[in-house]
């Protein structure tokens, strides 16, 4: 088969720019679901591979709208399921703030709930404002991927202990389970202590997909040993490229495939009829920007309160921040790169929260995209909509068909499963614990 471009997209109810919602004709609630389904429908429509919630455990206000206001997504991404068919459902739950057999347990169900299509968005929770949810310290960066790196080990065993045939159901003996076929996970960890196993059979995909988002060289290990799908943050394709062949690297040290771990950087497609309306657009979205918001947001990514420096004197050296490394390292190279001001810097973060962000026509974009999959930068992307429904439909109705002309991208699904989007197999029933217990010994 001929290699094909992926595509998820990234759902927030109010857009993905930060003022998209203020947009003519766009949606301005993350709480309605008639908002949700009618992407999901577009998703669909335009044969992605991936329907994507993020989450965050702390209310944010003065951030981004969809970052204050907004469902659980697993319970969204329930509903969801009953009105899709082929898309796959993928949503974000912390490593940090949640428990390994609650975790295994939902995507699990989810996974039975949409016949297939769930996956899992391990994060480590950057924000400190979190642990205030909780009644506990927010743990530092290196803490938080030692617990995610247990936490991953012990989910994915839950997800091991049944057998496809375990349930036999048979009426004549009475026999519902084989219990020979349900195996115990006995994890004793350093941070976690889990028995097993789940109270439910093994799910349609057997291992729901694993998508991860770390920038840090722990965050690109830990996604290089567990991860299917990899979300990354770029703004150059030289520097794009490097980083997509070190992932592959890292793959490969960890004895897995390369082949089989997908590379999707995040874009904010803005369509126009040529390519100076699409720049009449971002320039509309702009001037909808509120200062406070656009501040709160670029101190967040660059984990420094930005309002005690003038906007447009240089950017201060900065260190990494304890948050994320991924946003604070793109940007920081681009302002360096393309001797920004702090004030551009704060643009480029308004618009897009610290990704790339794409401004065109249908071909400029389709032509941009094609380079970075054809020459070793990214294996699709995570489309993110400035705003919905209308900037999303443009990219579905102008700029899918013209990936498709150049047959690089899918014209039907070929499967119901998100592994046959991906490409991917359905894992041996035992493999995982087998990994498990040859790496105790």
């Amino acid at each position: 088969m001929n290699r094909m471009l992926h595509l998820g997209v990234f759902v927030l109810g109010t857009g993905n720019h930060t003022a998209g919602w203020r947009y003519q004709g766009a949606d301005d609630s993350f709480q309605d679901m008639a908002v949700v389904r009618r992407i999901a429908a577009t998703a669909e429509r335009g044969f992605f591979d991936l329907l994507f919630v993020g989450d965050g455990l702390a209310a944010n206000l003065g951030s981004h709208p969809s970052y204050t206001v907004r469902l659980e997504p697993l319970t969204m991404l329930a509903a969801v399921a009953m009105t899709t068919t082929h898309v796959g459902l993928g949503a974000t739950m912390s490593t940090t703030y949640s428990d390994p057999f609650t975790v295994a347990r939902v995507f699990s169900s989810l996974d039975h709930i949409s016949n297939g299509r769930a996956a899992w968005n391990a994060v480590t929770t950057a924000s400190s404002a979190s642990g205030g949810n909780f009644g506990r310290k927010h743990p530092d960066h290196e803490q938080r991927y030692a617990i995610a790196e247990e936490f991953i080990e012990v989910v994915r065993g839950l997800w091991d202990c049944w057998d496809d045939d375990a349930i036999v159901a048979d009426r004549a003996t009475g026999r519902y389970v084989d219990k020979a076929r349900v195996r115990t996970l006995n994890h004793e960890g350093r941070f976690f202590s889990v028995r097993g196993p789940l109270n439910g059979g093994r799910s349609p995909q057997g291992q729901p997909i694993i998508l991860q988002a770390g920038g840090s060289n722990r965050g690109q290990d830990l996604a290089a040993r567990t991860a299917d799908v990899v979300f990354s943050v770029v703004q150059d394709f030289e520097e794009a490229r490097q980083a997509y062949a070190g992932l592959k690297e890292r793959v490969r040290r960890f004895g897995r495939n390369p082949d089989e771990v997908s590379v999707l950087p995040g874009v904010m497609p803005i369509v126009g009829r040529t390519d100076a309306h699409a720049r009449e657009i971002l320039d509309t979205l702009q001037s909808y920007v509120d200062s406070t918001e656009g501040l709160a947001m670029l101190s967040g990514r660059l984990g420094t309160d930005i309002s005690k420096y003038p906007l447009d004197g240089p950017i201060p050296d900065l260190p990494l921040p304890d948050t994320s490394h991924g946003f604070a390292r793109a940007m920081l190279a681009k302002a360096q790169r393309d001797r920004m001001s702090l004030r551009d810097l704060y643009n480029l973060t308004a618009a897009a929260r610290g990704h790339w962000v794409l401004t065109g026509s249908a071909i400029t974009i389709a032509d941009t995209l094609e380079k970075w999959f054809v020459e070793g930068a990214a294996d699709g992307f995570n489309i993110m909509p400035p705003y919905f429904p209308g900037a999303f439909d443009d990219f579905v109705d102008q700029v899918v068909p013209e990936l498709q002309r150049r047959g690089i991208y899918r014209t039907a699904y070929s499967g119901t499963m998100l592994r046959d989007h991906f490409g991917l197999a359905k894992p041996a029933c035992g493999d995982t614990m087998k990994t498990m217990l040859q790496v105790r010994s």
